[in-house]
């Protein structure tokens, strides 16, 4: 047995009085990519400053109006970085670039050389305050690690005096969900205090999950509790830096959004230090998907992706929310039934909005397709099959025949793994279009029949080709169908009885065709098929569809 009893539990916030589970999110927060900076330094391959670059475009694009670009202080390529942003006046006016930097005057003396000619910067301190830190790390009393935060603001203000532009302090309480929540508060509230922050001139306050020690809904207590002790809250912007060690960033996030907080600093694709930071995408997409508008441009999801992989090196795995290769796919047959039947639902529709079992949001809607909505393996069932034969090459089967068909491709589906649907609608032409032989359709002339008393009845001449020799015959009927299956009895010594007739165009305009489906019964034995036809023609698509079914019934060792 595992030894858990080394671990001891992390200390839960007793918070009685928390109001953030009868609260909804109601609208997105102020987001800010750290990408560039938590995201790259845990890349096995740093980014090169034209990778930088190019994700720094991206995000602009995207429409991030806060964007932390580095810790300019720590190395020379992140320095030279935001100068080539600097020179190359890529910092559109709108967005706000936001660089990190520890509480020491060398550093920050550093990070204020490289913001030069930026008009508005964000300039992030931080400090670690948790237990564990000022006793192993720091060796350090509560009050010499506050003094490091308020030393460090400070610094800022004293190099502020030869920034020709405007300075937002933003201050991490680093390690905050293992600091003691009135510690973390004292520290906050000196740092606010300190730097002189106002309504009109605040500080934002980051409190960072920067290691995820518990579950979501202690941190939105945290948050919450942090958020109404406050002193000068009115003055502050509440952040949040969320990891995802528990691997429930994401779940975090959103509680402590219910619990007050504002701001969200987290990565494409949740890229970060050990299991990463929330993943930015992974929210707006959730947003997205309630009716929320996530005040980003994410409807490129394959375009965001290509790019993040390229400039981290990294892949996406396929399962990843909204983003992965498989999440829109359906490889369960009561699943691709449900999809199938709610996107044929959908159709009927008038109100716009979007409802299909299993898929939350429509696949279109962030540059995804339908075609990997459904994939066929060994698991997939008829409703799946059918899917596909009528999304990709608009063949309506009934739904008799949808198992019919799909035990076809669930057998070649044992053999060989997934089904792709050219592979599948080669399979169809084979097993139903193409069965033409032995007995081979070639035309027929209806006419109608008047008989004594005013009685009516069609009578079909029929022309086909019995294993290659030509053959005419007739026969009599209510009906084009009738007359051909009575003629072919007549014929071939056979007793068959047409089932289900179903039929439908497959394109449209001047050339279009249709497509017939004859449902047939060997009256000798009880046995049942389908036939297919197709024709520009829907009388010759029907009696093409009854040829393939009397081959299939009566000639199948044949073909």
């Amino acid at each position: 047995m595992m030894n858990c009893s080394k671990y001891k539990r992390v200390p839960v916030l007793h918070y009685p009085e928390r109001e953030w589970p009868d609260k909804e999110i109601q609208h997105a927060p102020i987001w800010v990519s750290v990408d560039l900076r938590d995201g790259n330094q845990a890349l096995v391959e740093p980014m090169v400053v034209e990778e930088k670059i190019e994700l720094f475009n991206m995000l602009v694009k995207m429409g991030f109006k806060e964007i932390e670009v580095g810790f300019p202080a720590a190395s020379q390529i992140e320095y030279d970085f935001l100068r080539q942003l600097v020179d190359r006046k890529m910092i559109p006016d709108d967005v706000t670039v936001q660089v990190l930097t520890q509480c020491r005057d060398q550093l920050i003396k550093r990070t204020f050389e490289a913001i030069q000619g930026i008009p508005k910067a964000i300039v992030h301190i931080y400090n670690s305050t948790s237990t564990l830190q000022r006793e192993v790390v720091f060796h350090a009393s509560k009050e010499e690690v506050k003094q490091i935060a308020l030393d460090g603001v400070d610094m800022v203000k004293k190099y502020m005096s030869d920034y020709d532009g405007k300075v937002i302090l933003e201050y991490s309480p680093e390690s905050f969900t293992g600091t003691e929540m009135d510690y973390a508060v004292e520290v906050c509230d000196a740092v606010v205090e300190r730097w002189g922050a106002t309504p009109d001139n605040k500080v934002i306050i980051n409190l960072p999950a920067t290691v995820e020690m518990t579950t979501p809904n202690v941190y939105a207590d945290q948050i919450e509790w942090c958020g109404k002790h406050f002193k000068n809250r009115e003055s502050i912007i509440l952040s949040i830096h969320p990891h995802n060690d528990r691997g429930t960033a994401t779940a975090a996030t959103e509680l402590a959004m219910l619990a007050g907080a504002e701001r969200v600093e987290g990565t494409l694709l949740g890229n970060g230090e050990r299991t990463g930071n929330v993943d930015i995408l992974n929210l707006a997409y959730n947003m997205f998907s309630q009716g929320i508008d996530p005040q980003l441009e994410i409807s490129d999801i394959k375009h965001i992706v290509e790019v993040c992989e390229r400039v981290t090196k990294m892949p996406t795995d396929p399962r990843k929310p909204y983003a992965g290769k498989l999440v829109f796919t359906a490889f369960s047959g009561s699943h691709q039934d449900a999809i199938s039947k709610g996107v044929a639902a959908l159709k009927q529709r008038t109100d716009g909005i979007w409802e299909v079992p299993y898929l939350p949001i429509d696949p279109s809607d962030i540059g995804r397709k339908y075609e990997p909505v459904v994939r066929i393996n060994s698991q997939s069932g008829k409703g799946g099959v059918a899917f596909v034969m009528d999304t990709y090459y608009g063949f309506r089967l009934p739904k008799g025949m949808h198992k019919e068909f799909a035990d076809i491709i669930q057998s070649i589906a044992e053999r060989q793994g997934e089904v792709a649907p050219p592979q599948i609608m080669e399979e169809f032409k084979k097993n139903y279009i193409d069965r033409k032989e032995p007995m081979h359709f070639r035309k027929c002339q209806i006419t109608d029949r008047e008989y004594e008393g005013g009685g009516f009845a069609t009578a079909a001449t029929l022309t086909f080709t019995d294993h290659g020799v030509e053959r005419v015959v007739e026969g009599t009927g209510n009906g084009p169908i009738d007359a051909v299956q009575r003629a072919l009895e007549k014929a071939l010594h056979i007793n068959i009885r047409v089932l289900d007739y179903s039929e439908h165009a497959l394109t449209t305009g001047s050339e279009a065709q249709a497509a017939s489906y004859i449902h047939l019964l060997n009256q000798d034995t009880g046995e049942a098929t389908y036939g297919v036809g197709i024709s520009s023609n829907i009388t010759r698509a029907s009696f093409r569809g009854i040829f393939s079914a009397v081959n299939r019934l009566f000639y199948r060792d044949e073909q």
